[in-house]
């Protein structure tokens, strides 16, 4: 096992005005399962795919403990790749898929045989080691790419949305699986993925990107309580955050004749035009009397120990739709209009221009 260094690293496409990733700097700790998440393009699979060695670098330098990989070929250095589609030979039962590599590596047959049984032992997969890949499904074939990653005993796993092509349970399923097979193994992991829930329940620390730069690095639940930047706070959390255009008057946020309360730090640094972002679950429904801001209901999704509540306001400067999370026995209709209103601890405030957050 060894860290992962990102020093500046780049990658430019032949005919890009611009770079994919102009230049990353990131370091993964011996043994952490590192997530990196973001949309579609943002330079997170060409970041992984760098590591493994699959895409060039431009400029910069990848580490591998203390050695320097930039330029090693991907074969030699000593990093196991997860495909999103598999990559498993049909021809081969599971058990050759699985050690096919250590064939390669002219491994002897015996220890090929103990590091496939181990592998099939961990996964689950004694049983299906006679069987072809199209005898098994999605998510058994997904164990066996893990397998033959696993018997390589390799420093490092790079794993590039490897549930992507599973059905929404199994993602559930396997997404558990891996988490917990990576901390049985300690192995340096790093995960690729635009879903932001897997990276969410799977990262020790989470990776968001942007055009190909890092936005924010931390813990799943720091990203979630302490977002940097509105890019951050839009993105972790499911449902999103709100994220309420306001106006800063004398402290407060006010959102028409709604004054969002904020933390004094905030209170110190907005100036004019700023966002307030508050996560569903931190709304609280109160009386007419007692203001707030009026949400007329549009949906109701019932989930049994809650509910999300999705509204619209007529207040100008606020979304087209609001989302407030409640307890199921709350008894709220489509077509009701609610009062909404939150404290300043739950209260994220940004400047509107620059994304910066200004809460404490």
């Amino acid at each position: 096992m060894a860290t992962v260094t990102f020093d500046k690293a780049q990658r430019w496409y032949a005919g890009a005005d611009k770079a994919a990733v102009p230049g990353i700097d990131l370091e993964i700790r011996d043994g952490e399962f590192m997530v990196l998440v973001g949309p579609s393009g943002c330079g997170k699979s060409t970041t992984l795919r760098m590591l493994a060695g699959l895409e060039a670098v431009d400029g910069g330098r990848i580490m591998l403990g203390d050695r320097d990989i930039t330029t090693v070929p991907p074969k030699d250095r000593d990093i196991a790749m997860v495909f999103q589609n598999y990559a498993l030979y049909p021809h081969m039962t599971v058990a050759d898929n699985m050690a096919f590599a250590l064939k390669m590596a002219k491994v002897p047959v015996a220890e090929r045989r103990k590091r496939v049984a181990e592998a099939a032992r961990i996964l689950g997969l004694e049983e299906y080691l006679g069987r072809k890949p199209k005898a098994l499904s999605g998510g058994q074939r997904q164990r066996v790419a893990m397998g033959r990653a696993i018997v390589r005993s390799p420093q490092v796993f790079c794993m590039d949305e490897p549930l992507s092509n599973l059905d929404a349970k199994m993602r559930v399923q396997t997404r558990t699986d891996i988490a917990r097979l990576q901390a049985d193994l300690g192995v340096t992991t790093v995960y690729v993925t635009h879903d932001q829930v897997e990276a969410m329940t799977m990262g020790d620390r989470v990776a968001v990107m942007k055009d190909g730069l890092l936005q924010q690095v931390d813990t799943p639940l720091n990203l979630y309580d302490r977002p940097v930047n509105l890019f951050v706070a839009g993105f972790i959390g499911s449902p999103q955050m709100n994220l309420l255009e306001a106006t800063a008057v004398e402290g407060r946020a006010a959102i028409g004749d709604y004054l969002v309360p904020v933390d004094p730090t905030a209170a110190q640094r907005m100036r004019g035009r700023v966002t307030v972002g508050v996560r569903p679950e931190s709304w609280r429904i109160v009386s007419d009397a007692e203001g707030g801001l009026p949400v007329r209901v549009t949906v109701v999704e019932e989930l049994g120990a809650d509910s999300f509540v999705y509204g619209t306001s007529g207040v100008e400067g606020t979304p087209a739709n609001i989302i407030v999370r409640i307890a199921t026995r709350d008894h709220v209709h489509r077509g009701d209009v609610v009062h909404v209103t939150t404290d300043p601890a739950d209260v994220h405030v940004f400047d509107t221009e620059t994304g910066e957050r200004l809460s404490a």
